[in-house]
């Protein structure tokens, strides 16, 4: 255990000073406007091998686990990295391993381990829910094929990925399909959303040529694992974004005087600062024992998921919010990056259905 310990500390440290040097405040506010940037994708696929870190090493990857992917997470929701790094390495690749097609997974995966395919997963619809009785995209069989008809909303990196697979429904229910980017009928626009730092897009389908991944009529069961990893792997990021939102306030309490003394040696600002540290102990450790128990294949994985994606949402929310508060006036402008975490912090919410939809998940997940 302590070498694992090690490595993951050793892998954290080679993450977060990359990411200190490519993905500061002003490199996050240029992404905002431009996009996110190509050369520090291919420079994280290139020296830190980040796409294939958690992929089978069949297909060009490393074949580390959730754990490792967790850290990786971490560190980048703590420096808001804009990248197709969440769609393509958690939300694209998993589906594709879970689809259990081999040929589907040697086909895109070693592209997407190079850091050379953006991908990513086209499941929710204008209301934003995953669940598989809501699908309504269409997949019909043609002469030449599969063909794909609906339209897709809340697409991370949907306007970028070279490669969008979409849960469409079937004669035998839903399944998933794989269209390329510049497919006849295919159209992604970028929404404007609260949160600029992740892309999303509506992406139309008319008539659209797709190929089948894994077998008809999987697609509900499909989505149901790939949602528990993906709440798993957004409860890192979470719980990175509301341990940086922590660093943040204490450092400003202890830097900002008032009245002759740090803000810190404060009651009020104190309590705030250890509000915030008990949820972010508490996020951090429910996201990394549900990674540990996906590794595992644990029965009570699904669970743990939940758990972590309430918890981590909850503490987001909460620090994000606080660290408006402890930094008090310059908190609230658009100069100060404090705004852009309470951004990140509720999109991240919101990403998988919200507060309603994610204490319903942890209820059927555990049976009641």
């Amino acid at each position: 255990m302590s070498d694992s310990k090690e490595e993951l500390d050793e892998l954290r440290e080679a993450v977060r000073d990359f990411l200190a040097a490519k993905s500061g405040e002003s490199a996050v506010r240029a992404a905002i406007e431009t996009g996110y940037d190509p050369a520090v994708w291919d420079q994280m696929a290139r020296q830190l091998r980040l796409p294939g870190l958690a992929l089978p090493g069949d297909y060009g990857g490393d074949g580390f686990g959730l754990a490792e992917l967790g850290v990786v997470l971490e560190e980048m929701g703590a420096a808001l990295l804009c990248s197709p790094f969440f769609a393509t390495v958690v939300l694209a690749a998993q589906a594709l391993l879970a689809s259990g097609d081999e040929a589907a997974c040697a086909r895109y995966l070693p592209g997407i381990a190079a850091g050379q395919t953006i991908a990513t997963l086209a499941a929710a619809e204008g209301n934003a829910s995953w669940d598989p009785a809501m699908v309504s995209a269409r997949a019909e069989r043609t002469p030449e094929g599969w063909a794909l008809s609906g339209k897709k909303s809340f697409v991370i990196d949907g306007a970028t990925a070279d490669l969008v697979l979409v849960v469409a429904r079937s004669t035998a229910g839903p399944a998933l399909f794989a269209a390329e980017r510049g497919a006849p009928g295919l159209r992604a626009e970028p929404m404007t959303t609260l949160d600029p730092t992740r892309a999303m897009a509506t992406v139309t389908f008319d008539q659209v040529p797709a190929v089948l991944v894994g077998a008809e009529g999987q697609g509900g069961r499909l989505m149901s694992w790939v949602l528990d990893l993906a709440c798993t792997a957004l409860a890192a990021e979470q719980a990175g974004g509301a341990r940086r939102c922590l660093e943040m306030s204490a450092g400003y309490a202890r830097t900002r005087y008032q009245f002759g003394r740090p803000i810190g040696s404060f009651q009020a600002v104190k309590h705030k600062c250890a509000d915030m540290l008990v949820r972010v102990e508490l996020a951090e450790a429910t996201a990394r024992e549900a990674a540990r128990l996906a590794d595992e294949e644990a029965p009570d994985f699904p669970v743990a998921a939940a758990t972590a994606h309430v918890t981590c949402s909850q503490a987001y929310m909460f620090a994000a919010a606080e660290n408006i508060q402890v930094h008090g006036g310059i908190g609230f402008t658009w100069e100060h990056p404090a705004h852009l975490y309470f951004r990140r912090a509720k999109s991240s919410e919101l990403l998988f259905g919200g507060p309603a939809v994610y204490h319903e998940r942890l209820l059927d997940r555990l049976g009641i």
